[in-house]
């Protein structure tokens, strides 16, 4: 039997949200600074190659002084050291763009090739540190699909905050013998437990404004993780999740609907936290 009809699948798409983003999803100024922090001495040591037009004398001079100011370089074309980019160089050999920072010629392939110099030579940019609060603000677009998800759990957390009910964050399966023998290797850290005087809801919460592989195979997996809990007379597994990115997997995401019985969206959930408060009475 299916946990919900086609009607009530129709209505909770209909309910899905377009984005969870407020005005301070976009940017996490203090991350920034404390990546800028972390190499503004070397930045500011290389601002001295900034308007040279004899570019390999002032590398020269520098790499003389103290060469592990080039460390930072990569950073200035939006690549972090610790990524292990690689490229292909001048002779069609695929090597770390670090590679290019063990010696002078090293460095002024790098500058020549990546148009750095001809950027530094120009003048184009007055102090590298304020440059790279620049780049590393654009970087910190990648982590938006994170802090979207965070961002998700925030709301949901306010929400359950408010119906009064007792809560624990991030909580372990295996904190219960139960559910590791359910479970068995499928070891999980759920991302809320409200605990009643008759029940443990087991909750996991995610948001997703675009679409990709990983919706396909979110509900393919907490369809599972429902099947295997089902039977467990102490437990129920609840899914929170909305955003417009479903609509690209509307055909899982229906699958999953018809076979867990707690399946919220953002519109829905405080009529499921109403509901489990009458455990407690």
């Amino acid at each position: 039997m299916k946990a919900h009809t086609e009607e009530e699948f129709m209505v909770f798409i209909s309910q899905l949200s377009e984005t969870n983003a407020s005005l301070g999803f976009w940017t996490d100024f203090e991350k920034i600074k404390h990546n800028v922090a972390k190499i503004e001495i070397k930045l500011n040591t290389l601002n001295y190659l900034i308007g040279k037009e004899d570019l390999r004398k002032a590398v020269t001079e520098l790499w003389n002084n103290d060469r592990r100011v080039f460390d930072v370089l990569q950073i200035l074309i939006a690549c972090r050291k610790k990524d292990k980019k690689k490229v292909i160089n001048a002779n069609t050999g695929i090597v770390l763009l670090e590679s290019y920072f063990t010696s002078i010629d090293g460095i002024m392939d790098f500058l020549t090739g990546t148009g750095l110099a001809h950027f530094l030579k120009e003048d184009n940019v007055k102090n590298l540190v304020d440059y790279v609060f620049g780049v590393e603000t654009g970087l910190d677009s990648n982590a938006r699909k994170n802090r979207s998800g965070d961002a998700m759990e925030d709301t949901v957390e306010l929400i359950i905050k408010e119906s009064g009910l007792d809560y624990r964050k991030e909580v372990m399966s295996k904190e219960w013998q139960i559910l590791t023998n359910a479970l068995g290797t499928d070891e999980k850290r759920f991302d809320f437990v409200i605990t009643t005087k008759k029940k443990n809801y087991l909750m996991e919460v995610n948001f997703y404004s675009g679409g990709g592989s990983k919706l396909n195979a979110t509900a393919r997996s907490f369809t599972e993780i429902n099947n295997k809990l089902r039977n467990l007379t102490d437990f129920e597994f609840v899914w929170i999740t909305d955003g417009k990115g479903w609509l690209t997997a509307k055909n899982k995401l229906q699958e999953a609907f018809y076979a867990i019985p707690n399946m919220y969206n953002l519109t829905t959930i405080k009529t499921f936290l109403n509901k489990i408060k009458n455990d407690n009475v």
